[in-house]
């Protein structure tokens, strides 16, 4: 096994004057000292003020600040990102908790929104179905020889806005920006592809700037051979690469990942990240809730990929603190948008009906328009949890909150025990309830967690800490693991190892009044710890290929920081 490779002490570079400044991974701008100008020919090209990082971290804060809209910031940062990576790395990583909102979730929704009409320069690859002759020709050029991380959207469900076509690049290029800011992946070892099939949005084709393929979208046996030829030529050229799949619909999702998690080390965010961190948040919560784990009931209100996923994952972790697996699935109850899941219902997948209610157990229960609805549902139940990954607004109403809360309260007779409430939908315009009205409406017993930033609550003489429930805390983590495990594939058990390695660093392990989860600004810290769960579990399986030791070195080998080093000229 190679041993951990040292630091560079300098960077060797043929690029010159214009083209090193147009190079965003190399440029310095005003950072170039006066020996650099000399050999690099960059007199002239640059203000004559020599300047530092410090100062340059310091100017963009401050344009940053200036503005007075989210998007705006998001667009400076997507600019500074593409004239100057390192500058950009570095105002992010010291700034994660301000930076964290605008770079990703929740700014980068409108981002793909309007993302053509900011494109100015190429970042990543755009995969269009008419170049579907052309894939490994596109792949293969030498400038990306050393990526090791791809995140590969098709734009169809971005977020909860749906289908924004060739715009969902913005997805993988915000994920790849967090492989870099939270766990140290280099940026030349991160590729962003977006595989434009077309668009079913018609606002996104009338659009005169619209950049991506105007044509409705590609789907069955074409659609699939194009996803295959994709993948083939990916594992042809990087074998042991790490794949993640981001924002897919519907069934694509689960599907894809089915399909070539043995192909390649891949996971899906919306699925097992999002599964994990919401898992994790709710390790957490049993410690302030009133009620073992074992005895929670849940309610998943939205039951497709990523409700499913959550669903899996906190399955497994009750069979892991004793439940057997039928036990274990009796404590979930599912809505989706004809209602509560219950068997025999047409449409449900495999692993839905897994997971459906017997007709004789809901035989009397109140049925609306779409079978049995969420306040049936809850009134009945009497849920400990509620998790929204519905994409509906305000799907978690006053009656429903309160019915949750009431609930408990007669079921316990008055015991305090807290309800768990997480909206987990993104953007905040999606969010199915905002936390302020949550904690009002359960007289400041919830505990919850949401999907984006909120600001804490004040209620009842109390300051609320609102969770963000945020896969940021998990997807970096996890892909920087199994890269130095260079791991055959990535299992459940490491998915599990991620949510258990975050939820041991909740704050509430030490504090009943803490946070869920531990501070933004310690994500990159997070990042490692989940790195290490994950890839100590791809050995113990038997999936690392880098063990031992050798393990531990190539995390720390992994690890960029964005700091200009002195260049020579090759």
């Amino acid at each position: 096994m190679a041993a951990a490779r040292k630091t560079p002490k300098f960077i060797e570079t043929s690029l010159m004057g214009l083209g090193l400044l147009n190079t965003p991974m190399f440029n310095k701008g005003t950072a170039f000292p006066e020996s650099e100008r000399d050999e690099f020919s960059l007199h002239g090209l640059l203000p004559p003020h020599v300047g530092t990082l410090d100062e340059q971290v310091e100017r963009r804060l401050r344009a940053f600040r200036a503005l007075t809209d989210d998007f705006s910031r998001y667009t400076l940062m997507r600019d500074l990102q593409d004239v100057n990576e390192t500058l950009f790395y570095a105002l992010v990583t010291r700034n994660i908790e301000e930076m964290l909102p605008v770079v990703y979730t929740p700014a980068v929704g409108e981002g793909c929104q309007r993302f053509s009409e900011i494109w100015r320069r190429p970042r990543g690859v755009f995969l269009s179905y008419p170049n579907r002759s052309r894939i490994e020709k596109i792949l293969n050029h030498p400038r990306y020889d050393g990526v090791r991380c791809i995140v590969v959207s098709d734009g169809e469900r971005i977020l909860g806005l749906g289908d924004q076509g060739a715009g969902g690049m913005g997805i993988p290029i915000g994920k790849l920006a967090l492989y870099t800011a939270l766990a140290g992946i280099h940026p030349l070892q991160c590729l962003p592809v977006l595989l434009d099939v077309g668009t079913d949005n018609a606002a996104r084709v009338a659009d005169p700037l619209y950049i991506g393929w105007r044509h409705e979208r590609v789907r069955g046996a074409e659609y699939d051979k194009f996803v295959d030829t994709f993948v083939r030529v990916v594992r042809k050229r990087w074998p042991h690469v790490l794949l993640q799949w981001e924002d897919f619909a519907g069934n694509n999702a689960a599907r894809l990942l089915d399909r070539y998690r043995d192909v390649l080390p891949s996971f899906n965010d919306d699925i097992q990240g999002t599964a994990a961190v919401a898992v994790a948040t709710l390790l957490a919560a049993v410690n302030l809730t009133g009620v073992p784990f074992t005895e929670q009931r849940f309610v998943v209100y939205g039951f497709g990929s990523a409700g499913l996923g959550v669903t899996k994952l906190l399955c497994q972790a009750l069979v892991a603190a004793g439940l057997s697996e039928e036990a274990a699935r009796a404590r979930f109850y599912a809505v989706d948008k004809e209602g509560l899941l219950v068997e025999g219902m047409e449409g449900m997948t495999r692993d839905q009906a897994a997971f459906a209610r017997a007709g004789s157990e809901v035989q009397d229960w109140p049925r609306g328009e779409h079978g049995v609805g969420l306040k049936d549902v809850v009134e009945r139940v009497r849920p400990t949890v509620l998790i929204g990954v519905s994409g509906q607004a305000g799907a978690f109403t006053e009656d429903v909150v309160r019915a949750m809360a009431r609930g408990l309260d007669q079921e316990h007779n008055g015991r305090d025990v807290r309800p768990v409430i997480l909206p987990l939908s993104n953007p905040t315009s999606r969010c199915e309830a905002k936390p302020a009205d949550v904690i009002r409406w359960t007289d400041g017993r919830a505990i919850v967690g949401t999907g984006s930033p909120f600001a804490p609550v004040e209620f009842g003489g109390k300051t609320h800490k609102i969770a963000q429930t945020n896969n940021s805390y998990v997807f970096p983590g996890m892909s920087l693991g199994i890269m130095s495990s260079k791991a055959k594939r990535v299992s459940d058990g490491m998915i599990m190892a991620a949510a258990s390695a975050l939820a041991a660093l909740s704050p509430t392990q030490a504090d009943p009044d803490g946070a869920l989860l531990p501070p933004l600004e310690s994500l990159r810290n997070v990042s490692m710890s989940v790195a290490v769960a994950v890839g100590r579990q791809a050995e113990a399986e038997g999936l690392a290929e880098i063990k031992g030791q050798a393990f531990v070195e190539a995390v720390s080998a992994n690890v960029w920081e964005p700091v200009y080093l002195p260049y020579k000229r090759r």
